[in-house]
Formats: C-alpha cells, structure tokens, sequence
C-alpha cells in the first residue's frame, strides 16, 4: 500500500484502467479477478483521497500575510 500512496494521480488512474480493461476482458480466471477487483478498490480509494486533498486546497485562498484562510466567494445577485 505504501506504494500505492507515492503514485501521482494520473499514474494511479493510469493503473486503474489498465485492471478495468482487463476484467473487462472477460477472460481472467476468478481468484486474479478478485485480486485485480481488491487492487483496483484501493487504486480508486487512493485517487479519491487526492481529489479531496486538491479540493480542500481550492476552497482556501492565501491571505497577505501568507496564512490560508477559507476562500468565500460572495454570490451575485
């Protein structure tokens, strides 16, 4: 798993859809597909953490002071 969380997003999508392909290929036996299932729910946890991370860094602004403070946008109406 340590391994796992070095990947870049891209890399563990790349991943990701390289197991996709091949399940749906069809022609894995059962016990690689489970493998290749349990991989690919820990490749997609992985991408889904750093899309959170990258989210939470978008919604905060850095501040003159350099501190980060949440970013407010005030709605137009």
């Amino acid at each position: 798993m340590a391994e796992q969380e070095q990947l870049s997003f891209e890399e563990a999508m790349k991943q990701l859809e390289d197991i996709v392909e091949k399940l749906e290929a069809g022609d894995v036996p059962l016990e690689k597909a489970i493998d290749y299932y349990q991989e690919g729910m820990k490749l997609s946890k992985l991408c889904n953490d750093k899309l959170v991370s990258v989210q939470d860094k978008m919604v905060q602004i850095m501040n003159e002071q350099g501190n980060l403070e949440p970013f407010d946008v005030q709605g137009e109406e």
